[in-house]
């Protein structure tokens, strides 16, 4: 009895000499703990450039990037996961495919885009009329005009879709701009002024052998923008 009467005499007697709220962190305590002064970084996967120096790369001043230092963002870049080489890494075995159904088999098991016979999406989204070349795209459609159509009309006058109309030596179109290009036959006007809203370099070429010129017309209001 006596030694468990001095036993809490002494253990009243420490707690009294000592801070019963030593634990807990002051202020005082941690002005001396030191504070980490670089930037926070992220983890590196690239277990070769986890203890690489690399802060030469972060001198903007005095660093230039060049051909032979490029490196890729830490982490961008894994390795290719290699399958079916042990159960530890979650992947062995049957290489996450499971233990039977139609997916487990060897092969593919079915095309791209099969949905299990039910209306799989590329049937199921509307298809786009009337577009040459597909949502997003543009293509100028002209009307075409044969130099051999031009044959007979006289030396030093001017042309166009209205004057060969009328001349009836072209027929009508849907399409309100017209291109020149070359015919089937050969071309022997000569000295004639041609007024299109395009030419081909080899219509183009012909008609200035020949002595005659051409003229582009602007596709809105038909005037003379280029000789």
């Amino acid at each position: 009895m006596k030694s468990f009467v001095a036993s809490l005499l002494l253990l009243s007697t420490l707690v009294a000499t000592t801070d019963a709220y030593a634990f807990v962190p002051r202020s005082s305590s941690l002005a001396s703990v030191p504070r980490s002064t670089g930037q926070l970084t992220m983890k590196i996967f690239d277990w070769k450039r986890r203890e690489a120096d690399e802060s030469h790369i972060n001198d903007l001043d005095n660093f230039e990037f060049t051909l032979d230092n490029l490196r890729p963002a830490p982490g961008s870049r894994h390795r290719k996961k290699r399958k079916g080489r042990g159960i530890a890494a979650g992947q062995g075995a049957t290489c996450g495919f499971g233990m039977r159904g139609q997916k487990s088999r060897s092969g593919r098991p079915t095309r791209a885009g099969f949905e299990g016979g039910q209306n799989p999406l590329y049937r199921r989204l509307p298809k786009f009329v009337g577009k040459p070349l597909g949502p997003g795209h543009k293509r100028t459609i002209y009307n075409i005009i044969k130099l051999d159509a031009l044959n007979d009309i006289p030396a030093g006058s001017t042309c166009n879709f209205e004057s060969l109309l009328e001349s009836k030596a072209i027929t009508k179109s849907k399409y309100p701009i017209h291109k020149v290009v070359i015919g089937r036959e050969e071309f022997t006007a000569k000295d004639i002024t041609v007024q299109a809203h395009a030419f081909t370099k080899t219509a183009r070429a012909a008609i200035e052998a020949s002595g005659g010129k051409c003229e582009i017309l602007k596709p809105t209001t038909g005037e003379v923008v280029e000789a």
